[in-house]
C-alpha cells in the first residue's frame, strides 16, 4: 500500500507550543525520523524539566516497566520542587491492551492534570492506531496531537547538512550534500554520524567526493540505485563493480537480489507513468517514495522501455528461483543476472 503523505499540522503545532514554551498535556510521537523525534523529545524535557529536579519528575515507562496502574500513578504524581511532570511511555500499543486496561486508559487520557504531560513514543512498535475501537480512538485524537516525524526532503536535509559542517568548521556544496543523502539513505540519524567521520577524516576546509567515499559506506538500496542507474547509461562494466562492491560490504545475494527486484518494479512503475504523461508525484503516490528518489527513478526510467523493465522481473524470478533450488553459487547467479539484464539492456 502507498505511504499517504504525512500531516504536518501536528509538527508544526507542537514547534509553535515549543516556541511560545506552552506545551500540551498529550502527543503520541512516532515516524521514520527518528533523529528528530529525540531532538524535539529533549526540547519538550528542557522546557518543562530542569536538571536539578529531572530525576524525581521525569517518569519513563517501556514493554518492561508499564502497567495500566503504573501510568496512572505517574500522571497523578504532583511534581516535586517543580511545576511540571513529564511522563515518556515508549513503544506501548495502546489499542493491543486488554478491554478492562483500554477502558483504564481512556480515564486517563481524558484526565491529565494540568502540571502533567504525556508522550508516548513509537520507535521501535509500529504507531498503528485502530480505529475501530472508537472510544478509545476519541480519547486518543481528541486530547492528543498525533505528530509524525516523517524522512526529511532533501530541501530541508542540504541547509542541515551544511550547517553541521559549517559547525565544524568545514564547507560543502549542495551537490555533495545530495550526494551524501543518496549514499547514506538520507535519516537524519545516519547523516549525523557520517558528518562526523567525514570531518574527522579531512584535513581541509572544503569536503570533497573523496572524503565521503573514503569513509561512508553506502547502503544497499543506494548502490543497487547506482548499479541500475549505470546499466541505463549502458555502462555495464561498472555496474557489475557496483555488485562486487555490495558482496564485499558482505551483502547477503538473497537481499541484494530482493533489493533489485524491489528496484526495477520501481522502475516498472515509473515507466508505465511516463508513457501515460504522469510526473513524479504519482510516483511518490503508488510507490511512498520521496521526491528526491522519485525524481531520480523516473529519470533513470526513461532510459529503458517497458519490454525492458518485464523482462528484468522475469530474470529476477528466475534467479530467485535458481539461488533457492540449485547448487550454483548466489554470487555467481547474481553476477549472471547483471550480465544477462546488461543484455537485454542493450537491446532496449
Amino acid at each position: 500500500m502507498a505511504k499517504q503523505k504525512a500531516d504536518t499540522s501536528a509538527f508544526d503545532r507542537l514547534k509553535a507550543q515549543i516556541r511560545n514554551k506552552d506545551v500540551g498535556r498529550l502527543y503520541f510521537f512516532h515516524g521514520e525520523e527518528t533523529f528528530l523525534m529525540e531532538h524535539y523529545l529533549h526540547s519538550v524535557r528542557k522546557l518543562l524539566l530542569d536538571d536539578l529536579t529531572e530525576c524525581f519528575n521525569h517518569h519513563r515507562l517501556n514493554e518492561e516497566t508499564f502497567d495500566i496502574r503504573g501510568l496512572a500513578d505517574a500522571v497523578e504524581n504532583l511534581p516535586m520542587m517543580a511545576e511540571h511532570t513529564l511522563v515518556q511511555v515508549e513503544d506501548i500499543d495502546l489499542f493491543k491492551m486488554a478491554e478492562a486496561d483500554r477502558d483504564r486508559m481512556i480515564d486517563i487520557l481524558t484526565d491529565i492534570p494540568e502540571h502533567c504531560t504525556v508522550i508516548f513514543t513509537y520507535v521501535t512498535t509500529a504507531w498503528k492506531p485502530d480505529k475501530r475501537l472508537k472510544k478509545l480512538w476519541d480519547a486518543v485524537s481528541k486530547h492528543g496531537d498525533i505528530v509524525e516525524f516523517p524522512r526529511q526532503e532533501p530541501r530541508e536535509l542540504i541547509p542541515w547538512i551544511s550547517r553541521h559542517f559549517a559547525s565544524k568548521g568545514k564547507k560543502i556544496t549542495n551537490d555533495l550534500c545530495s550526494y551524501l543523502i543518496e549514499i547514506t539513505g538520507g535519516t537524519m540519524t545516519a547523516l549525523s554520524g557520517e558528518i562526523g567521520k567525514i570531518c574527522a577524516y579531512s584535513g581541509a576546509e572544503h569536503i570533497t567526493k573523496h572524503d565521503i567515499d573514503a569513509v561512508t559506506e553506502p547502503v544497499l538500496d543506494a548502490v543497487v540505485f547506482q548499479m541500475t542507474d549505470l546499466m541505463g547509461q549502458g555502462k555495464y562494466g561498472l555496474a557489475l563493480q557496483k555488485l562486487q562492491q555490495l558482496l564485499k560490504m558482505q551483502q547477503e545475494p538473497i537481499v541484494i537480489l530482493g533489493a533489485v527486484g524491489n528496484h526495477f518494479r520501481r522502475i516498472g512503475t515509473a515507466r508505465t507513468l511516463l508513457d501515460h504523461g504522469k510526473q513524479a508525484g504519482e510516483l511518490m503516490s503508488l510507490c511512498g517514495m520521496a521526491s528526491y528518489p522519485a525524481q531520480k527513478t523516473m529519470e533513470t526510467a526513461r532510459r529503458f522501455s517497458l519490454d525492458f523493465c518485464r523482462k528484468a522481473m522475469e530474470l529476477v524470478l528466475e534467479t530467485d528461483y535458481q539461488m533457492k533450488t540449485s547448487f550454483d553459487e548466489q554470487e555467481r547467479l547474481l553476477e549472471l543476472l547483471i550480465l544477462r539484464l546488461a543484455q537485454e539492456a542493450r537491446g532496449g
